[in-house]
């Protein structure tokens, strides 16, 4: 296989020649070649594309001992001749989780974390003017030096995000600073007056001696420039960081779903009257903060933080997500309502913390140290390789997505045990590192225990699953304001809560399920989710609650719900198709500026009993129910917008179920068909 990269330069670089000599980025994203590394025969190869996987089979058919082990992607490219002088790296945005590359037989470089971006120069080992191979190879093996290293999720291997050379002078924006656009926007000082904002730029000079250039900053308002201000830099060899300061009067602030608005900052490196470099990042300015008696406000106002998680994978494809698949997925949990998401239990691709930029939710980023959530590994070995992996991952987290306004949290672990060795001095030294890189944001984690784990981070949460697991979800009120009572000084939320569904398990009464079995009937999830949000919402110290999960999402440990390697905990379905009754319920919750009228356990077509309770939820203040054209009456929806209808009699066999709100000129109407047996 050989690929000539001339004609995609053309595109790469036309549009561009008006600004001289830009850096040129080429997709290396097509016509891979791969085979796994104990097929030894020659020329056994198989031709795809990335974003890749090899695990979308047998990790989401259920296999635990799905395959974890080494993937080899191979590719021949042309090396122009004219890229001779200039500098070569190649970005990876996501491997899972340890790559090594080669190019023409010698090696280039190593990375060890599967969920972050990172570079590799390849100036001084390519062939100009001829062909280059390219060898990565890659796997997914149970590591104890990386983090992660056990959790209810697959870890799919692969080069599953995408892959591009990026050529640029040797002066230039780094592309070293841990696979990072190279340009931070700190915000120093934010309110409705006035922001003040330094944007540090890491630069590099591989000429091999002192260069004189100019750093200039422009803020744009679409295509409106707003401000510019540059500054001449000395640059000596090697790599060093500049700042240019600006101040803006009056700024467009970026408040969350009401008004995502981003302003564009132009970097851009000149030497002699021309540009040699540019990066555009996105500017969201705002301010935020954390109350531990009256939860998140944004821009000096309360918000109350209405999340979802989510993990990065869905049916056929694994985790070798396209755009458009992190477009729905961001598109329906703006069709629910969410305000906030907690992207679990790693950095997401820079594409997806895009949007949740446009469409304004607080983000809450995390990196994969992850505990054993309630299996028998150990969530931490204290070994020095495992520590300065977690290290580097943060690191690597915070400067990758640090310019994303909606990340107002980085999170450090999730669900740790304390047996065996402590994870708590660690943890005090990843806090301390992500206060060195940000000091802007507050750090937080997600823990289900008891202990001084939980004293560590500004802000902390709890995973739990009061009425799921165990207990009731009263439960959960009791605890939290126990908890907030014994410690008020904590800034607490509930990182995680939610229970297993199938859309194929349907009964007409409500009966607790039983979590390990095959049997989760819907309209318990329904039930769950009412009555744990009906103990979050009252609880204004709670600053925040994550629904887990907002899709159902693979796991091939588990043997449980309709069918083998599925985690079924989520409000849409693995496949995006289908809206479970929950979903609806929290759609009525949390939007005002929709009509929402939803009918609940539709999905029960087939019922045994004669006398039937009905519920709707809805924004209105009142619907009315018809069974078979009869009214049933109108009732009014409690505090947690639901309509009840108890002891209402169905004919034999099929019968029409139909639930009316709004006036005249609002009229809203939802139903469905379902059947009594009737005895043999």
């Amino acid at each position: 296989m050989k690929i000539r990269l001339f004609a995609a330069l053309v595109v790469a670089v036309l549009g561009s020649q008006t600004l001289s000599a830009q850096r040129q980025v080429v997709s290396l994203d097509e016509d891979w070649q791969f085979r796994f590394s104990h097929s030894v025969e020659k020329g056994v190869y198989d031709r795809v594309d990335l974003p890749h996987t090899w695990n979308a089979g047998d990790a989401l058919s259920g296999k635990p001992d799905y395959k974890r082990g080494i993937g080899n992607y191979r590719k021949t490219i042309t090396v122009p001749d004219d890229w001779k002088g200039k500098r070569v790296f190649i970005r990876f945005e996501g491997v899972n989780n340890v790559a090594d590359m080669f190019v023409n037989g010698c090696h280039a470089g190593r990375h060890k974390g599967g969920y972050g971006a990172f570079t590799f120069d390849l100036t001084d080992g390519l062939r100009y003017g001829a062909e280059n191979t390219f060898l990565v190879r890659v796997s997914n093996a149970e590591n104890l030096e990386i983090m992660p290293l056990v959790g209810d999720f697959n870890f799919y291997g692969g080069i599953y995000r995408n892959v591009s050379l990026i050529v640029a002078e040797p002066v230039h924006i780094s592309m070293r600073d841990y696979g990072s656009s190279g340009v931070r926007l700190v915000q120093k000082s934010v309110s409705r007056e006035s922001a003040q904002v330094d944007a540090v730029v890491q630069l590099s000079n591989d000429s091999g001696s002192g260069a004189e250039a100019e750093l200039r900053v422009r803020l744009l308002d679409g295509e409106k420039e707003v401000l510019a201000s540059s500054s001449a830099v000395s640059l000596p060899a090697g790599e060093s960081s500049h700042s240019i300061g600006f101040s803006l009067e009056n700024p467009h602030l970026w408040n969350g779903t009401e008004d995502p608005f981003l302003y564009t900052a132009e970097v851009s490196l000149w030497q002699d009257g021309r540009m040699i470099d540019r990066v555009e990042q996105p500017l969201g300015l705002r301010y935020y903060s954390i109350d531990p008696e009256k939860g998140f406000f944004l821009n000096g106002r309360h918000l109350q933080l209405r999340g979802v998680c989510r993990h990065q994978d869905r049916a056929e494809v694994g985790n070798a997500l396209r755009p458009w698949h992190h477009d729905e997925d961001a598109a329906i949990m703006a069709e629910m309502g969410v305000n906030a998401v907690r992207l679990a239990h790693y950095p997401q691709s820079s594409y997806f913390y895009d949007l949740m930029d446009r469409y304004g939710f607080i983000v809450w980023a995390e990196i994969p140290f992850i505990g054993p959530g309630g299996y028998s590994d150990e969530g931490f070995v204290d070994i020095e390789a495992f520590r300065e992996n977690g290290k580097e991952q943060l690191r690597e987290m915070i400067r990758q997505h640090y310019n994303h306004p909606s990340i107002c949290l980085w999170g450090i672990f999730n669900e740790l045990s304390m047996r065996g060795d402590s994870p708590v001095p660690y943890i005090e030294e990843l806090d301390a590192i992500a206060h060195e890189e940000d000091p802007t944001r507050p750090t937080t984690s997600a823990s289900n225990i008891d202990g001084e784990l939980n004293f560590v981070t500004d802000a902390i949460a709890w995973n739990r699953y009061d009425g799921w697991y165990g207990g009731t979800p009263a439960d959960l009120g009791k605890w939290l304001d126990r908890t907030h009572e014994e410690h008020p000084e904590l800034c607490i939320a509930i990182s995680e809560y939610g229970a297993g569904a199938s859309i194929y398990h349907q009964q007409d009464t409500v009966v607790k399920s039983v979590p390990v079995s095959w049997w989760h009937p819907e309209n318990w999830q329904t039930q769950y989710h009412i009555e744990n949000w009906r103990e979050l919402s009252s609880r204004p110290f709670v600053w925040g609650s994550f629904v887990w999960n907002m899709f159902d999402f693979g796991a091939a440990h588990r043997h449980e719900g309709d069918r083998p390697g599925i985690n079924d905990k989520g409000l849409v379905t693995f496949d995006r198709k289908v809206r479970k009754d929950a979903f609806y319920f929290y759609q009525a919750n949390w939007r005002d500026d929709i009509p929402v009228l939803y009918l609940a356990d539709r999905r029960c077509t087939e019922r045994v009993r004669k006398v039937q309770t009905f519920r709707a939820f809805t924004n209105f203040p009142e619907a009315e129910l018809f069974v078979n054209g009869r009214s049933c009456g109108k009732a009014g929806a409690d505090s947690l917008r639901v309509v009840t209808w108890e002891n209402v009699e169905l004919s034999p066999g099929r019968n029409e179920i139909k639930v009316v709100a709004g006036g005249r000129k609002n009229t809203v109407e939802d139903s469905y068909e379902c059947y009594l047996q009737t005895a043999m």
